[in-house]
Protein backbone atom coordinates (compact mmCIF):
# COMPACT_ATOMS: atom_id res chain seq x y z
CA UNK A 1 0.00 0.00 0.00
CA UNK A 2 1.33 3.42 -0.92
CA UNK A 3 2.30 5.80 1.86
CA UNK A 4 1.41 9.48 1.45
CA UNK A 5 4.19 11.80 2.61
CA UNK A 6 3.92 15.53 3.06
CA UNK A 7 6.70 17.75 1.71
CA UNK A 8 6.98 21.11 3.45
CA UNK A 9 8.69 24.29 2.30
CA UNK A 10 12.28 23.69 3.45
CA UNK A 11 14.65 26.03 5.23
CA UNK A 12 16.17 28.01 2.36
CA UNK A 13 19.08 29.34 4.39
CA UNK A 14 20.36 32.91 4.82
CA UNK A 15 17.78 33.53 7.54
CA UNK A 16 14.88 33.43 5.09
CA UNK A 17 11.53 32.66 6.68
CA UNK A 18 9.11 32.74 3.72
CA UNK A 19 8.89 32.40 -0.05
CA UNK A 20 6.40 33.16 -2.79
CA UNK A 21 5.24 30.47 -5.20
CA UNK A 22 6.12 31.68 -8.70
CA UNK A 23 5.44 28.58 -10.79
CA UNK A 24 4.49 24.99 -10.15
CA UNK A 25 6.69 22.56 -12.09
CA UNK A 26 4.49 19.50 -11.48
CA UNK A 27 0.79 18.71 -11.62
CA UNK A 28 -1.32 16.50 -9.40
CA UNK A 29 -0.92 12.98 -10.80
CA UNK A 30 2.64 13.47 -12.04
CA UNK A 31 5.32 10.95 -11.18
CA UNK A 32 8.33 12.65 -9.61
CA UNK A 33 11.82 11.37 -8.90
CA UNK A 34 13.80 12.01 -5.76
CA UNK A 35 15.27 15.53 -5.76
CA UNK A 36 13.30 16.56 -8.84
CA UNK A 37 12.43 20.30 -8.77
CA UNK A 38 8.69 20.61 -8.15
CA UNK A 39 8.12 24.33 -7.63
CA UNK A 40 9.84 27.62 -8.40
CA UNK A 41 9.75 30.11 -5.53
CA UNK A 42 11.00 33.64 -5.03
CA UNK A 43 12.58 34.67 -1.76
CA UNK A 44 13.93 38.01 -0.67
CA UNK A 45 17.28 36.89 -2.08
CA UNK A 46 16.64 35.06 -5.33
CA UNK A 47 14.36 32.88 -7.43
CA UNK A 48 15.10 29.19 -6.85
CA UNK A 49 13.72 25.77 -7.72
CA UNK A 50 12.80 23.56 -4.78
CA UNK A 51 13.56 19.81 -5.13
CA UNK A 52 11.29 17.22 -3.51
CA UNK A 53 13.09 14.66 -1.33
CA UNK A 54 10.53 11.94 -2.16
CA UNK A 55 9.90 9.88 -5.26
CA UNK A 56 6.36 8.87 -6.18
CA UNK A 57 3.04 10.30 -7.36
CA UNK A 58 1.96 13.84 -6.56
CA UNK A 59 -1.43 13.63 -4.85
CA UNK A 60 -1.98 17.27 -3.85
CA UNK A 61 -0.45 20.75 -4.11
CA UNK A 62 -0.94 23.49 -1.56
CA UNK A 63 -0.91 27.15 -2.50
CA UNK A 64 -1.62 28.96 -5.73
CA UNK A 65 1.00 30.79 -7.76
CA UNK A 66 1.53 34.15 -6.09
CA UNK A 67 0.91 32.77 -2.59
CA UNK A 68 3.49 33.48 0.12
CA UNK A 69 4.24 30.54 2.37
CA UNK A 70 6.27 30.42 5.59
CA UNK A 71 9.09 27.91 5.99
CA UNK A 72 7.55 24.65 7.22
CA UNK A 73 4.20 25.11 5.45
CA UNK A 74 2.99 22.14 3.33
CA UNK A 75 3.92 22.33 -0.35
CA UNK A 76 2.61 19.03 -1.69
CA UNK A 77 1.94 15.40 -0.82
CA UNK A 78 3.50 12.42 -2.57
CA UNK A 79 2.31 8.82 -2.58
CA UNK A 80 5.38 6.59 -2.25
CA UNK A 81 5.68 2.86 -2.05
CA UNK A 82 5.04 -0.22 -4.21
CA UNK A 83 1.89 1.21 -5.83
CA UNK A 84 3.56 4.46 -6.86
CA UNK A 85 5.38 3.87 -10.15
CA UNK A 86 8.96 5.00 -9.82
CA UNK A 87 8.32 5.80 -6.17
CA UNK A 88 10.62 4.95 -3.33
CA UNK A 89 9.95 4.33 0.30
CA UNK A 90 12.49 6.83 1.61
CA UNK A 91 13.38 10.36 0.64
CA UNK A 92 16.76 11.84 -0.05
CA UNK A 93 16.93 13.76 3.20
CA UNK A 94 17.39 16.88 1.10
CA UNK A 95 16.27 19.97 3.01
CA UNK A 96 18.21 22.81 1.38
CA UNK A 97 17.64 24.21 -2.08
CA UNK A 98 20.37 23.32 -4.55
CA UNK A 99 21.59 20.17 -2.82
CA UNK A 100 20.57 17.13 -4.84
CA UNK A 101 21.49 13.48 -4.39
CA UNK A 102 20.21 11.86 -7.55
CA UNK A 103 20.86 11.90 -11.26
CA UNK A 104 18.85 14.07 -13.63
CA UNK A 105 15.13 13.76 -12.85
CA UNK A 106 13.08 11.39 -14.92
CA UNK A 107 10.63 12.82 -17.43
CA UNK A 108 7.29 13.54 -15.81
CA UNK A 109 4.31 11.49 -16.96
CA UNK A 110 0.63 11.48 -16.20
CA UNK A 111 -0.90 8.46 -14.44
CA UNK A 112 -4.42 9.78 -13.91
CA UNK A 113 -6.92 11.35 -16.22
CA UNK A 114 -8.13 13.78 -13.56
CA UNK A 115 -6.44 15.41 -10.58
CA UNK A 116 -6.80 13.71 -7.20
CA UNK A 117 -6.29 15.38 -3.85
CA UNK A 118 -7.85 17.85 -1.46
CA UNK A 119 -6.38 21.06 -2.86
CA UNK A 120 -4.57 21.99 -6.04
CA UNK A 121 -3.08 25.20 -7.35
CA UNK A 122 -5.74 25.33 -10.07
CA UNK A 123 -8.75 25.14 -7.79
CA UNK A 124 -10.82 22.37 -6.16
CA UNK A 125 -10.02 18.82 -7.11
CA UNK A 126 -11.40 17.74 -10.44
CA UNK A 127 -13.03 21.13 -11.11
CA UNK A 128 -13.46 22.06 -14.75
CA UNK A 129 -14.64 25.30 -16.23
CA UNK A 130 -17.20 25.19 -19.05
CA UNK A 131 -15.94 25.94 -22.53
CA UNK A 132 -16.40 29.54 -23.59
CA UNK A 133 -16.02 31.22 -26.96
CA UNK A 134 -13.19 33.62 -27.64
CA UNK A 135 -14.15 37.21 -26.82
CA UNK A 136 -12.42 39.86 -28.93
CA UNK A 137 -12.06 43.39 -27.60
CA UNK A 138 -11.43 44.81 -31.06
CA UNK A 139 -8.52 45.34 -33.39
CA UNK A 140 -5.27 46.24 -31.69
CA UNK A 141 -6.36 44.88 -28.32
CA UNK A 142 -5.49 41.77 -26.35
CA UNK A 143 -7.74 38.76 -26.92
CA UNK A 144 -9.50 37.10 -24.03
CA UNK A 145 -10.11 33.41 -24.50
CA UNK A 146 -11.91 30.58 -22.78
CA UNK A 147 -10.50 29.49 -19.46
CA UNK A 148 -8.07 26.60 -19.82
CA UNK A 149 -9.53 23.52 -18.24
CA UNK A 150 -6.35 21.71 -17.28
CA UNK A 151 -2.58 21.84 -17.40
CA UNK A 152 -0.25 24.80 -16.83
CA UNK A 153 -0.79 28.09 -18.61
CA UNK A 154 1.94 28.47 -21.27
CA UNK A 155 3.83 31.62 -20.25
CA UNK A 156 7.20 32.64 -21.68
CA UNK A 157 8.76 33.43 -18.28
CA UNK A 158 8.01 33.78 -14.55
CA UNK A 159 8.45 37.54 -14.97
CA UNK A 160 5.44 37.66 -17.29
CA UNK A 161 3.46 35.62 -14.78
CA UNK A 162 4.35 38.11 -12.04
CA UNK A 163 3.40 41.08 -14.25
CA UNK A 164 0.01 39.51 -14.87
CA UNK A 165 -0.55 38.72 -11.22
CA UNK A 166 0.30 42.22 -10.04
CA UNK A 167 -1.82 43.77 -12.79
CA UNK A 168 -4.84 41.58 -12.08
CA UNK A 169 -4.75 39.70 -15.40
CA UNK A 170 -6.00 36.11 -15.24
CA UNK A 171 -3.69 34.26 -17.63
CA UNK A 172 -6.21 31.45 -18.04
CA UNK A 173 -8.47 33.87 -19.91
CA UNK A 174 -5.74 35.33 -22.15
CA UNK A 175 -4.86 34.11 -25.63
CA UNK A 176 -1.09 34.20 -26.21
CA UNK A 177 0.37 35.53 -29.46
CA UNK A 178 3.49 33.38 -29.25
CA UNK A 179 4.10 29.97 -30.80
CA UNK A 180 1.38 27.45 -29.85
CA UNK A 181 -0.43 30.08 -27.80
CA UNK A 182 2.55 31.03 -25.64
CA UNK A 183 1.71 34.13 -23.60
CA UNK A 184 4.31 36.86 -24.06
CA UNK A 185 4.99 39.98 -22.04
CA UNK A 186 3.44 42.07 -24.80
CA UNK A 187 0.18 40.10 -24.43
CA UNK A 188 -0.08 40.96 -20.74
CA UNK A 189 0.85 44.60 -21.28
CA UNK A 190 -1.76 44.87 -24.05
CA UNK A 191 -4.37 43.37 -21.73
CA UNK A 192 -3.54 45.98 -19.12
CA UNK A 193 -3.81 48.80 -21.65
CA UNK A 194 -7.05 47.41 -23.07
CA UNK A 195 -8.59 47.07 -19.63
CA UNK A 196 -9.20 43.32 -19.89
CA UNK A 197 -7.63 42.65 -16.49
CA UNK A 198 -9.90 40.90 -14.03
CA UNK A 199 -9.28 38.89 -10.86
CA UNK A 200 -8.34 35.26 -11.13
CA UNK A 201 -11.40 33.05 -11.12
CA UNK A 202 -13.77 35.73 -12.48
CA UNK A 203 -16.26 34.39 -15.05
CA UNK A 204 -15.20 34.83 -18.65
CA UNK A 205 -18.68 36.01 -19.59
CA UNK A 206 -18.16 39.06 -17.42
CA UNK A 207 -15.60 40.31 -19.90
CA UNK A 208 -18.23 40.56 -22.62
CA UNK A 209 -21.18 41.62 -20.45
CA UNK A 210 -19.72 44.16 -18.03
CA UNK A 211 -17.54 47.23 -18.52
CA UNK A 212 -13.84 46.36 -18.52
CA UNK A 213 -11.93 46.88 -15.30
CA UNK A 214 -9.23 49.45 -16.02
CA UNK A 215 -6.03 49.97 -14.14
CA UNK A 216 -5.83 53.78 -13.88
CA UNK A 217 -3.99 56.17 -11.57
CA UNK A 218 -6.93 57.59 -9.63
CA UNK A 219 -7.03 59.05 -6.13
CA UNK A 220 -5.85 55.78 -4.62
CA UNK A 221 -3.14 55.22 -7.24
CA UNK A 222 -1.72 51.96 -8.51
CA UNK A 223 -0.54 49.76 -5.66
CA UNK A 224 2.45 47.48 -6.16
CA UNK A 225 3.35 45.17 -3.26
CA UNK A 226 6.87 45.56 -1.91
CA UNK A 227 7.80 41.92 -1.61
CA UNK A 228 10.32 39.47 -2.92
CA UNK A 229 13.50 41.05 -4.27
CA UNK A 230 12.00 44.54 -4.43
CA UNK A 231 10.84 44.29 -0.84
CA UNK A 232 14.25 43.12 0.35
CA UNK A 233 15.96 45.97 -1.51
CA UNK A 234 13.53 48.49 0.00
CA UNK A 235 14.22 47.20 3.50
CA UNK A 236 17.98 47.28 3.03
CA UNK A 237 18.03 50.78 1.54
CA UNK A 238 15.81 52.11 4.32
CA UNK A 239 18.06 50.55 6.93
CA UNK A 240 21.14 52.00 5.26
CA UNK A 241 19.64 55.50 5.34
CA UNK A 242 18.65 55.11 9.01
CA UNK A 243 21.95 53.72 10.30
CA UNK A 244 24.78 54.95 8.08
CA UNK A 245 25.96 58.59 8.17
CA UNK A 246 27.18 58.67 4.59
CA UNK A 247 29.13 61.26 2.66
CA UNK A 248 30.15 61.47 -1.00
CA UNK A 249 33.19 62.81 -2.83
CA UNK A 250 33.80 62.74 -6.56
CA UNK A 251 36.39 63.52 -9.21
CA UNK A 252 36.61 63.64 -13.01
CA UNK A 253 39.27 61.42 -14.56
CA UNK A 254 40.75 61.04 -18.03
CA UNK A 255 40.04 57.43 -18.98
CA UNK A 256 41.64 57.59 -22.42
CA UNK A 257 44.69 55.51 -21.47
CA UNK A 258 42.57 52.93 -19.66
CA UNK A 259 40.45 52.46 -22.78
CA UNK A 260 43.60 52.15 -24.91
CA UNK A 261 45.04 49.58 -22.51
CA UNK A 262 41.86 47.52 -22.68
CA UNK A 263 41.86 47.69 -26.50
CA UNK A 264 45.47 46.45 -26.52
CA UNK A 265 44.59 43.55 -24.19
CA UNK A 266 41.67 42.53 -26.36
CA UNK A 267 43.68 42.69 -29.58
CA UNK A 268 45.97 39.88 -28.49
CA UNK A 269 43.47 37.10 -29.31
CA UNK A 270 43.01 36.00 -25.69
CA UNK A 271 39.60 36.07 -23.94
CA UNK A 272 38.17 39.58 -23.94
CA UNK A 273 38.62 41.72 -20.83
CA UNK A 274 35.63 43.78 -19.72
CA UNK A 275 35.86 47.36 -18.55
CA UNK A 276 34.06 46.37 -15.35
CA UNK A 277 36.79 43.81 -14.63
CA UNK A 278 39.52 46.48 -14.99
CA UNK A 279 37.60 48.81 -12.66
CA UNK A 280 37.22 45.95 -10.19
CA UNK A 281 40.96 45.29 -10.33
CA UNK A 282 41.56 48.97 -9.62
CA UNK A 283 39.11 48.79 -6.68
CA UNK A 284 40.87 45.87 -5.03
CA UNK A 285 44.25 47.59 -5.43
CA UNK A 286 42.85 50.75 -3.84
CA UNK A 287 41.32 48.79 -0.95
CA UNK A 288 44.71 47.20 -0.28
CA UNK A 289 46.05 50.74 0.25
CA UNK A 290 43.01 51.96 2.17
CA UNK A 291 41.61 48.90 4.03
CA UNK A 292 39.45 51.08 6.28
CA UNK A 293 36.89 51.15 3.47
CA UNK A 294 36.70 47.34 3.35
CA UNK A 295 34.90 47.05 6.66
CA UNK A 296 31.59 47.32 8.49
CA UNK A 297 30.36 48.72 11.78
CA UNK A 298 29.25 46.31 14.50
CA UNK A 299 26.69 48.59 16.11
CA UNK A 300 26.06 46.31 19.09
CA UNK A 301 29.75 46.13 20.01
CA UNK A 302 30.43 49.71 18.81
CA UNK A 303 33.38 48.46 16.80
CA UNK A 304 34.62 48.87 13.24
CA UNK A 305 35.40 45.42 11.80
CA UNK A 306 38.09 45.53 9.10
CA UNK A 307 38.12 42.57 6.71
CA UNK A 308 41.11 40.87 5.10
CA UNK A 309 39.26 39.68 2.00
CA UNK A 310 37.34 41.55 -0.69
CA UNK A 311 34.00 40.11 -1.76
CA UNK A 312 33.08 42.62 -4.44
CA UNK A 313 29.42 43.32 -5.12
CA UNK A 314 28.24 44.99 -8.31
CA UNK A 315 24.85 46.55 -8.91
CA UNK A 316 22.79 44.86 -11.62
CA UNK A 317 19.40 46.10 -12.81
CA UNK A 318 16.97 43.31 -13.76
CA UNK A 319 13.28 43.05 -14.57
CA UNK A 320 12.75 41.84 -11.00
CA UNK A 321 14.49 44.87 -9.53
CA UNK A 322 17.97 45.84 -8.40
CA UNK A 323 20.22 43.01 -7.27
CA UNK A 324 23.84 43.01 -6.12
CA UNK A 325 25.66 39.77 -7.04
CA UNK A 326 28.94 39.20 -5.22
CA UNK A 327 32.29 38.15 -6.70
CA UNK A 328 34.02 36.11 -4.01
CA UNK A 329 37.69 36.82 -3.27
CA UNK A 330 37.92 39.50 -5.93
CA UNK A 331 41.28 40.59 -4.53
CA UNK A 332 42.80 37.24 -5.57
CA UNK A 333 41.50 37.32 -9.16
CA UNK A 334 43.12 38.71 -12.29
CA UNK A 335 41.25 40.67 -14.95
CA UNK A 336 40.44 37.58 -17.01
CA UNK A 337 38.98 35.73 -14.02
CA UNK A 338 36.98 38.79 -12.98
CA UNK A 339 35.58 39.15 -16.51
CA UNK A 340 34.37 35.55 -16.53
CA UNK A 341 32.78 35.80 -13.10
CA UNK A 342 31.03 39.08 -13.88
CA UNK A 343 29.59 37.51 -17.03
CA UNK A 344 28.39 34.42 -15.18
CA UNK A 345 26.72 36.36 -12.38
CA UNK A 346 25.17 38.88 -14.75
CA UNK A 347 23.55 36.11 -16.77
CA UNK A 348 22.27 34.47 -13.58
CA UNK A 349 20.83 37.83 -12.47
CA UNK A 350 19.11 38.28 -15.84
CA UNK A 351 17.49 34.83 -15.69
CA UNK A 352 16.65 35.05 -11.99
CA UNK A 353 18.78 32.05 -11.03
CA UNK A 354 21.17 33.67 -8.56
CA UNK A 355 21.45 31.68 -5.34
CA UNK A 356 21.12 33.34 -1.92
CA UNK A 357 24.85 32.80 -1.39
CA UNK A 358 25.66 34.75 -4.56
CA UNK A 359 23.68 37.75 -3.30
CA UNK A 360 25.10 38.07 0.20
CA UNK A 361 28.41 38.57 1.97
CA UNK A 362 29.73 41.53 -0.02
CA UNK A 363 32.32 43.81 1.59
CA UNK A 364 32.46 46.60 -1.03
CA UNK A 365 30.25 47.49 -4.00
CA UNK A 366 31.06 48.78 -7.48
CA UNK A 367 28.18 50.62 -9.14
CA UNK A 368 28.54 51.25 -12.88
CA UNK A 369 25.61 53.61 -13.36
CA UNK A 370 27.21 54.91 -16.55
CA UNK A 371 25.35 52.15 -18.40
CA UNK A 372 22.21 54.25 -17.89
CA UNK A 373 23.81 57.17 -19.72
CA UNK A 374 24.34 59.37 -16.65
CA UNK A 375 27.49 61.11 -15.47
CA UNK A 376 27.16 61.06 -11.70
CA UNK A 377 25.24 59.74 -8.73
CA UNK A 378 25.26 59.63 -4.94
CA UNK A 379 24.18 56.03 -4.32
CA UNK A 380 22.95 54.55 -1.06
CA UNK A 381 25.53 52.29 0.57
CA UNK A 382 24.76 48.58 0.42
CA UNK A 383 24.24 47.92 4.14
CA UNK A 384 26.26 46.82 6.12
CA UNK A 385 29.20 47.71 3.88
CA UNK A 386 31.19 50.89 4.43
CA UNK A 387 31.54 52.29 0.90
CA UNK A 388 30.50 52.16 -2.75
CA UNK A 389 32.41 53.33 -5.81
CA UNK A 390 30.26 54.84 -8.55
CA UNK A 391 31.36 55.06 -12.18
CA UNK A 392 29.60 57.32 -14.68
CA UNK A 393 29.56 57.11 -18.46
CA UNK A 394 32.82 57.56 -20.36
CA UNK A 395 32.33 60.29 -22.97
CA UNK A 396 34.57 62.53 -25.08
CA UNK A 397 35.04 65.94 -23.47
CA UNK A 398 37.41 68.91 -23.75
CA UNK A 399 40.36 68.24 -21.44
CA UNK A 400 43.73 69.86 -20.80
CA UNK A 401 46.26 67.16 -21.68
CA UNK A 402 50.01 67.84 -21.45
CA UNK A 403 49.34 71.57 -21.37
CA UNK A 404 47.08 71.65 -24.38
CA UNK A 405 43.34 71.49 -24.91
CA UNK A 406 42.34 68.13 -26.36
CA UNK A 407 39.31 65.86 -26.66
CA UNK A 408 39.72 63.01 -24.17
CA UNK A 409 37.56 60.17 -22.81
CA UNK A 410 36.40 61.49 -19.43
CA UNK A 411 34.59 59.71 -16.62
CA UNK A 412 33.21 60.92 -13.31
CA UNK A 413 34.04 58.77 -10.28
CA UNK A 414 32.25 59.05 -6.96
CA UNK A 415 32.79 57.43 -3.58
CA UNK A 416 30.00 57.25 -1.03
CA UNK A 417 31.37 56.16 2.34
CA UNK A 418 30.35 55.56 5.93
CA UNK A 419 31.82 58.51 7.85
CA UNK A 420 32.06 56.35 10.97
CA UNK A 421 34.80 54.15 9.51
CA UNK A 422 37.04 56.91 8.17
CA UNK A 423 37.39 60.62 7.61
CA UNK A 424 37.42 62.56 4.36
CA UNK A 425 41.19 62.27 4.00
CA UNK A 426 41.05 58.47 3.71
CA UNK A 427 38.09 58.56 1.37
CA UNK A 428 39.77 61.21 -0.78
CA UNK A 429 42.99 59.22 -0.87
CA UNK A 430 41.14 56.11 -2.03
CA UNK A 431 39.30 57.98 -4.76
CA UNK A 432 42.40 59.80 -5.93
CA UNK A 433 44.28 56.51 -6.25
CA UNK A 434 41.41 55.04 -8.29
CA UNK A 435 41.48 58.09 -10.56
CA UNK A 436 45.27 57.82 -10.96
CA UNK A 437 44.93 54.18 -12.05
CA UNK A 438 42.19 55.11 -14.53
CA UNK A 439 44.38 57.87 -15.99
CA UNK A 440 47.63 55.88 -15.88
CA UNK A 441 46.96 52.12 -15.81
CA UNK A 442 50.67 51.47 -15.42
CA UNK A 443 50.26 52.51 -11.77
CA UNK A 444 48.62 49.10 -11.24
CA UNK A 445 51.90 47.37 -12.10
CA UNK A 446 53.09 48.18 -8.58
CA UNK A 447 50.42 45.91 -7.11
CA UNK A 448 50.60 42.98 -9.55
Amino acid sequence: MAQVLEFKLPDLGEGLTEAEIVRWLVQVGDVVAIDQPVVEVETAKAMVEVPCPYGGVVTARFGEEGTELPVGAPLLTVAVGPSAPGGEGEGSGNVLVGYGTSDAPARRRRVRSAPVGPVTADGPTGARRPDRPVVSTGAGHARVTAARTEGPVPVISPLVRRLAREGGVDLRHLAGSGPEGLILRADVEEALRAGTAHPAGAPVAAVAQAPAVRISPDRDGIRTPLKGVRGAVADKLSRSRREIPDATCWVDADATELMRARAAMNAAGAPKISLLALLARICTAALARHPELNSYVDTDAREVVQLDHVHLGFAAQTERGLVVPVVRDAHARDAESLTAEFARLTEAARTGTLTPGELTGGTFTLNNYGVFGVDGSTPIINHPEAAMLGVGRIVPKPWVHEGELAVRQVVQLSLTFDHRVCDGGTAGGFLRYVADCVEQPAVLLRTL
